[in-house]
């Protein structure tokens, strides 16, 4: 059995449910993992989601943040939802986790919108990293839980200077400071694996792109949309692409989707 799932930071839902309408449609994912919807869960046409053979979980935000999976129907609903880390206080919706069954097995679900931490030394730096050191160590758990574990999502870090079209001019900012760098390889340590780096991938291959400069004609981007997947799913990882013609569309996200493909 092959199953798909995919993130998409869609940065504003209520400006791109159209495309993710057509995503699912055209694509056909198991799983769709959303971030940045910047809506509360009272605004998100659900119903749009279920019309269109799939269930919905959200965890909405006026403004800013917020995330939502949503997988088909044969798959059944998720189950076991936690919605933000476990004894980690923040008023932000930034995590989705549930549990799906892709054949016989439970695979864990997690979607995040990590946070960007606007720049080093500003006072959102340390949120950012305290986040991802709470990740980590609630993820050691769920690791013991769920042994087939998907952590996938915007992680606002391009973990090498292979992920980034300059690393020269990228180097001392939020995104690919060692500090982050460093946390993204502790959730490595855990036993997760990037599933992107499992295959052969060509050079300079990116997720997000700034919208000024022409950044995306000009391919100045970064590789900051990730899935890791626990060693258990890693022999099953088929392929990993980013859907590049979606950051080609009338207003799109200045984010790509990426979609990993298993094959049991």
């Amino acid at each position: 059995m092959i199953y798909t799932v995919t993130t998409w930071n869609v940065n504003s839902l209520k400006v791109r449910q159209p495309q993710v309408l057509e995503f699912l449609n055209v694509e056909k994912p198991s799983v769709l993992c959303l971030q940045e919807l910047k809506m509360p869960d009272a605004d998100i046409k659900v119903q749009e989601f279920i019309d269109n053979g799939y269930n919905a979980v959200t965890f909405g935000q006026r403004t800013y943040n917020g995330v939502a999976t949503l997988s088909a129907k044969d798959l059944g609903e998720l189950t076991d939802i936690v919605k933000n880390i476990p004894d980690f206080e923040d008023p932000q919706s930034r995590l989705l986790a549930g549990t799906i069954k892709f054949g016989g097995k439970e695979v864990r679900i997690v979607n995040g919108y990590f946070p960007n931490g606007e720049a080093p030394g500003s006072d959102k730096f340390p949120y950012k990293l305290s986040w991802l050191d709470a990740l980590t160590s609630w993820l050691k758990e769920e690791l013991v839980k769920y042994p087939y574990l998907i952590l996938l999502g915007d992680y606002n870090i391009a973990p090498t200077d292979a992920d980034v079209k300059h690393p020269e001019e990228w180097a001392d900012t939020v995104l690919c400071v060692p500090e982050v760098r460093q946390r993204f390889q502790n959730l490595l340590n855990l036993g997760l694996v990037d599933s992107f780096r499992q295959h052969d991938q060509p050079e300079k291959i990116y997720s997000w792109w700034d919208y000024r400069m022409r950044a995306f004609q000009r391919n100045l981007g970064l590789r900051i949309d990730h899935i890791l997947i626990s060693k258990n799913l890693a022999p099953f990882n088929k392929s990993v692409v980013v859907n590049k013609e979606y950051r080609g569309k009338e207003r799109p996200s200045d984010h790509a989707p990426v979609t990993l493909t298993l094959e049991f």
